[in-house]
């Protein structure tokens, strides 16, 4: 007995699989991993950082409604909601792959419009979300932000736009592509008026969106290590047949060359654009 008393425990060949009722304790998504410096934090904790990793400071994409509950203040109310897009090419899937959407992101498009204050300044805003068709620029995307900077022009207000968008949708051909002209003619035809523009380009503003819109503020501003070009990487390494630099098309790059008036960590992006608007508008729509 006494031989048995202090045996050692032997030890189990197998690991443990956890059963699907060890498994539900763990409530899913409690942690988020980095995808840059691969460290794991508590998402409670990352939320808290507007999405800025802990670690290294990556910042995590962002949902158009996240951006704008981080940076407006109560009371934003949207335009627009209901406007869908249809098929025009009848292309194969289409419909399908934007109701899945958005179910997914429980948007109706790949931009949120609306007006709304920040710390007090009342202006118009586009907000752009990469979760839905990766933020393409459709026929819808290009008539809410076109109705955005109209009802700015009309209010004489700011207009703000916050890009994130692969580009023009494929599946809408030409009618997505005419959307880089229709936006840019709203924005000349705002400019005219006096009115203030300011493009703040995240994680990544490419294709039709850079080459449009996003590039023709008053103001440009950039979140770190943004992707922000209009052709791919291999496609102008293999069209100049040169090696492009390690940093080319980031933030930090379009800076360095004079595309940008600056680039804005996360956290201190409400402070700049009120002094933004402190500057532009003195004694402007404040509550």
């Amino acid at each position: 007995m006494l031989k048995d008393l202090f045996a050692k425990p032997k030890k189990k060949k197998y690991a443990t699989i956890p059963t699907e009722r060890d498994k539900q304790d763990v409530p899913e998504g409690i942690m988020t991993k980095c995808p840059s410096c691969k460290k794991i934090m508590y998402t409670k904790e990352l939320t808290k950082n507007v999405k800025v990793c802990l670690h290294c400071s990556y910042h995590h994409p962002m949902t158009a409604y996240e951006r704008i509950n981080s940076l407006f203040d109560a009371g934003f109310v949207e335009m627009d909601r209901g406007m869908i897009s249809v098929n025009p090419l009848d292309f194969p899937d289409y419909m399908e792959k934007l109701e899945k959407d958005k179910v997914k992101t429980m948007m109706n498009e790949a931009v949120v419009t609306g007006i709304g204050r920040i710390s007090g300044y009342e202006l118009s805003v586009a907000v752009m979300d990469s979760k839905f068709r990766m933020g393409s620029m459709g026929s819808v995307v290009g008539e809410k932000i076109t109705r955005a900077i109209e009802k700015a022009c009309e209010k004489k207000i700011p207009f703000f736009i916050f890009t994130a968008s692969g580009g023009a949708r494929m599946q809408e051909g030409v009618l997505s592509l005419m959307q880089m002209a229709k936006t840019s003619a709203a924005l000349k035809m705002f400019s005219d008026e006096g009115g203030l523009i300011v493009s703040i380009m995240t994680h990544p503003t490419t294709g039709g969106v850079s080459a449009s819109f996003a590039s023709l503020g008053d103001i440009n501003l950039a979140e770190p290590g943004a992707l922000i070009g209009f052709a791919g990487r291999r496609i102008i390494e293999q069209t100049i047949r040169e090696e492009l630099p390690e940093d080319f098309q980031t933030a930090e790059f379009l800076m360095k060359h004079g595309q940008l008036d600056a680039v804005v960590p996360r956290q201190e992006l409400k402070d700049t654009l009120t002094n933004i608007l402190k500057i532009h508008v003195p004694g402007g729509e404040r509550i």
